[in-house]
């Protein structure tokens, strides 16, 4: 391949400075955290790693500017589509995201960029916390599907979510179903497999890591999982639809000039 000489060089010049890439699930929890509306887990989170907020993140620029607007481009991204698939509207999310990249464009100093970072989280955080309210859903429900969504690397049972909210494994279980119109298990490899969708689509996250990260067994059980939802592999999905974000994502460049 004509990238591996520039990656295999890359990889050297990482091991012997000792840098180390943010680990994936980190990544996730943030985005999980927006799609929560836990605006006080995206603050601490924020806190916490604004003093050394380059730890872990690749260099995408020689250009300190154009190095962290990428960042903010791919991170603006991913936070909507998490948010589209937590039920916020899809026109409302990716014009949101329009915006923000927009002002972000606008701006030439790196701490400014930092900054619009927590802005655009908490933006959207608290949308998806004011959508949770005009749910009918029950307290129940609604705290069993946010655990679900917060830890979707874990193994999920009936019992595990039962004392998490506190309630009967079959009072829950029927409950949940009465109110949803699937079963738990059913919602959770809904809720992986839409995860994973918008992964491939993206982000350049291999499928080993996806699989891991999402709690399944192994690569091959979430590739079989993955087929018998999508009726393709996610290599495939990814060669369709990850293309496809890249023309929607041009299209609105034009549209915006």
């Amino acid at each position: 391949m004509k990238t591996d000489r520039d990656l295999n060089y890359r990889l050297y010049i990482q091991r012997n400075y000792g840098f180390t890439r943010s680990p994936f699930e980190r990544e996730l929890n943030v985005y999980r955290m927006v799609r929560a509306g836990d605006t006080e887990a995206v603050k601490a989170n924020f806190e916490r790693i604004r003093k050394n907020f380059f730890d872990g993140k690749g260099r995408l620029s020689d250009d300190p500017v154009r190095n962290i607007m990428y960042h903010f481009v791919t991170s603006v991204a991913m936070v909507a589509r998490f948010c589209v698939e937590g039920g916020l509207g899809h026109d409302t999310a990716y014009t949101l995201s329009d915006i923000y990249i927009q002002r972000a464009d606008k701006l030439s100093d790196v701490e400014q960029i930092i900054d619009l970072f927590l802005e655009m989280q908490l933006d959207f955080a608290e949308r998806m916390k004011a959508l949770k309210k005009d749910n009918v859903i029950s307290i129940h429900v609604r705290k069993c599907i946010d655990y679900i969504y917060e830890n979707l690397h874990e193994e999920l049972t009936l019992k595990l979510l039962s004392e998490q909210v506190g309630l009967n494994p079959s009072y829950l279980s029927k409950l949940f179903s009465k109110e949803t119109g699937m079963s738990i298990k059913s919602f959770i490899i809904k809720a992986r497999i839409t995860t994973a969708e918008n992964l491939l689509a993206s982000s350049e996250f291999s499928c080993l890591d996806i699989s891991l990260a999402l709690g399944f067994s192994s690569q091959s059980a979430f590739i079989s999982v993955f087929r018998k939802v999508n009726g393709i592999t996610p290599k495939k999905y990814r060669e369709i639809h990850y293309l496809k974000v890249l023309d929607e994502k041009e299209s609105r460049k034009k549209v915006q000039k």
